[in-house]
This record gives C-alpha cells, structure tokens and sequence, in this order.
C-alpha cells in the first residue's frame, strides 16, 4: 500500500463500477471510465501515480496498453517525466522488441521500440489493473532486455484473489510493486 490517503482510497473506489457477466458469464468486470470522466477523482490517481514515479526516482513511465495507457500519459506529463507505450504486436512502426506471455486461453506478444529506453533510464511500469499478473511479468521482461532498470510497478486495482502479486514477485528482482486499491 502506498501513502495514498483513505479517504483518496475510498473516492477511487467509489468511481469504479462493477459490470457483472463482463466480458463472459460469472465475471466481474471493474471498470474504470467513471473515474475517468471525474475530473477530481482522475487527478487524485495521477497525482498518487505521479507521486510514486518520483520516489522510486522512475526517470520514465511505461503504459502497458490499452488502459495503462490512459493512466500513464497524463501521470508521466504530471511528474514531468517521458512516457514510453507498450504495445500489442504489430502496434509499431519501426525496429522493436517483443515479448511473448501466457493468457487464459492462450498467448499474446507485446512490443516496445527498441530506441526508447536504455542503460541509463529507470522505469516505473503503470497499468490499471493487476489481475493474475500475466501482461506485468512479460513487461518486466521486455524492458529488461531492452536495457533499461525497472524502479517499480504502478496499478490503480490490485485483484487479490487471483494472486498475481505472488506471481509477479520473482520477476520484479526486488523492485516494488504499488497497487492504490487492493480488492
């Protein structure tokens, strides 16, 4: 848990809307847009995610896409810091690096390019939600090998349940692992 505030912790919550049997029968979908669309509950989450990106001393945020991406411009604009996208397959133009990670059912890949990140960049990695922590593992991994230092990793929502902080835990190497809201 972070040094967000409670009463920060209860405006988030009270902005994300449970959507029952969302994306298939007997899930829980947690969405995110009416936090979105409240200008005052959008800034409290960037200025909490902003505010881990400068104590981990993140010199640039990486968003996993889609909905990290959401997150992760506006917080890198707020810590004043560069944002760097990471994509599905096939997203970007020019040289990158792929990675790819398990699913449910089935794989995926993500990219990033390559230019983007070096030796001397530490990255604090944002997405909205960590769920069994699948997509998080293999941008570890990818960052990592494109030569850059992982300072942290950012979420809005962790989901408990589905252990992917347990998961996630070997390939952090140390570096923490930040969830606003557990559930």
């Amino acid at each position: 848990m972070t040094g967000t505030t409670a009463s920060t912790q209860q405006l988030l919550l009270s902005r994300i809307r449970d959507v029952a049997d969302y994306p298939k029968p007997g899930v829980v979908f947690k969405d995110i847009t009416p936090l979105l669309a409240d200008p005052v509950a959008f800034t409290a989450l960037t200025d909490a995610l902003a505010e881990l990106c400068l104590r981990h001393g993140a010199t640039k945020v990486v968003g996993l896409e889609a909905r990290g991406f959401i997150l992760a411009a506006p917080v890198a604009v707020r810590a004043g810091l560069g944002f760097v996208p990471v994509r599905k397959a096939g997203k970007l133009p020019g040289a990158t690096l792929s990675q790819s990670y398990e699913l449910e059912y089935g794989s995926a890949e993500m990219e990033i390019h390559a230019e983007d990140l070096d030796a001397e960049d530490r990255i604090m990695i944002i997405d909205d939600v960590l769920a069994t922590g699948g997509t998080a593992e293999a941008s570890l991994e990818l960052i990592r090998r494109a030569g850059a230092q992982v300072t942290g990793v950012a979420v809005l929502m962790e989901l408990g349940f589905l252990a992917g902080r347990d998961r996630l835990a070997p390939a952090l190497r140390g570096a923490p692992l930040e969830a606003l809201i557990t559930i």
